[in-house]
């Protein structure tokens, strides 16, 4: 196997959905520059997911608009019939 291959800087990360508040906590190395106190008291780095398992539609068998920083407003904007 390659030396050095993966990533060494695995750590508890909180990644939180959202569109539904819901949070967990997972071994990650991705980099955020937001903390949050779990519920055991610790501070731990803050990653903001706008779909996660708890919301998508897949998983919950219910279609739901998500429209984050007005993406549907802006391509109805641009593609309108003028």
């Amino acid at each position: 196997m390659k030396k050095d291959l993966h990533p060494s800087n695995y750590r508890l990360v909180v990644f939180k959905d959202m569109s539904n508040d819901y949070s967990f906590i997972t071994k990650s190395c991705i980099d955020s520059r937001e903390t949050v106190k779990w519920e055991d008291g610790n501070e731990y780095p803050l990653v903001k997911l706008e779909i996660s398992h708890t919301s998508h539609p897949f998983y919950t068998g219910k279609m739901k608009l998500v429209d984050t920083a007005g993406r549907i407003d802006k391509f109805r904007t641009r593609y309108s019939k003028k």
